[in-house]
C-alpha cells in the first residue's frame, strides 16, 4: 500500500492558529479564494470551539476526581474511627 505525502502538508496537530496563518497556493483552474477562505475561517472556530470544549471537560473531571478523592478519604476515616 502506498502513501501519499505531500509536501505542503501541515505536520503536526492542527491548532487554530496554525490554520489561521495557512496560506494556500492558488492557480488559475483552482478553487474559489473566498470559499477557501470561507471554509478555512469556519476550520479555525470550529477548531477553537472544541479545543475550549475539551479544555472545560478535562478540568470538569480533574474536579470530580479530586472531590471523589477527599469523598473517599473522609468515608474511610469516617468507617475506621478518626
Amino acid at each position: 500500500m502506498t502513501v501519499y505525502r505531500s509536501r505542503n502538508t501541515l505536520h503536526g496537530p492542527l491548532t487554530p492558529a496554525r490554520i489561521a496563518a495557512l496560506s494556500l497556493p492558488t492557480t488559475w483552474r483552482g478553487y474559489r479564494t473566498d470559499d477557501v477562505d470561507a471554509l478555512l475561517h469556519r476550520l479555525v472556530y470550529e477548531l477553537g470551539e472544541r479545543s475550549r470544549q475539551l479544555a472545560e471537560v478535562r478540568a470538569e473531571n480533574r474536579r470530580i476526581k479530586n472531590a471523589l478523592r477527599r469523598w473517599q478519604s473522609a468515608e474511610a476515616a469516617r468507617r475506621l474511627g478518626y
